[in-house]
Order: structure tokens, then sequence, then C-alpha cells
């Protein structure tokens, strides 16, 4: 099992039925959890003591860094605070796109091929 854990997203993507009956309930799911009201965003709650974490973390952009530190502030000014961001100033989930994901699905495969390189055996002919 990788960091991301076991998924069973693309299963009901591929399912018509499915997607029509999980996506809302997946919508409510994530207005429950909050995260959004305090302008986080779903990549921004996984767990940085990971290696792969921190190394896919090493691999954003500048800006993506930024964004993600400025995100963090305003969430720790509202938790001292006691109240959620203004309705207009929540996340979108039309903006609350997996940042992270793609960077630590590559750090994963890296070490996957470096763990095969490292274990391959040589045969003599």
């Amino acid at each position: 099992m990788n960091v991301l854990g076991p998924s069973l997203a693309p299963y009901i993507r591929s399912s018509r039925t499915l997607k029509k009956y999980v996506t809302p309930v997946a919508h409510w799911y994530a207005n429950l959890m909050g995260y959004r009201k305090m302008g986080l965003k779903y990549d921004d709650l996984q767990v940085e003591e990971n290696p792969q974490v921190q190394r896919a973390l090493g691999r954003l952009t500048p800006r993506e860094t930024y964004e993600r530190s400025y995100r963090f502030k305003i969430a720790s000014n509202c938790d001292l605070h006691h109240k959620p961001l203004p309705k207009e100033q929540w996340s979108k989930p039309e903006d609350d796109k997996r940042y992270l994901q793609p960077h630590i699905l590559n750090v994963i495969k890296e070490e996957e091929e470096r763990f095969t390189w490292d274990t391959m055996t040589v045969q003599r002919k």
C-alpha cells in the first residue's frame, strides 16, 4: 500500500450508475470535512512526516509552495480566532485540485524502480 492509500475512484468513475450515486455523497462529505471553510485544499491534509510526501513537497514549484504556506497561514489564523473564513473566501470545489498527488505518485514509481534495479540479479550465460 502506498502513501495515498487504496482507492475505489477509478472503478466508480468507470461506472456511470455508481458515479451518479456516489458523486453527491462525495461532495457532501468534502463539505462536511470543513477544510474548505479554512481555505485549504485536499492535498494540504497529507501527512507531511511521510518520506514520500516530503520528497513530493520538494518538487513543488515556488508558486505552489508559496500558495500552500499562505493557505496554512490563513487556516492557522482562522483556528486561532475560532471562526471559519467568510463564505466568499472558502475554497471552491472546482479549485480543489490534487496538486500534490502527481508528485507523490512519481516519487512512489521512482522508489519502486530503484528497488527493482537494486535487487536485480545478474546471471551468466
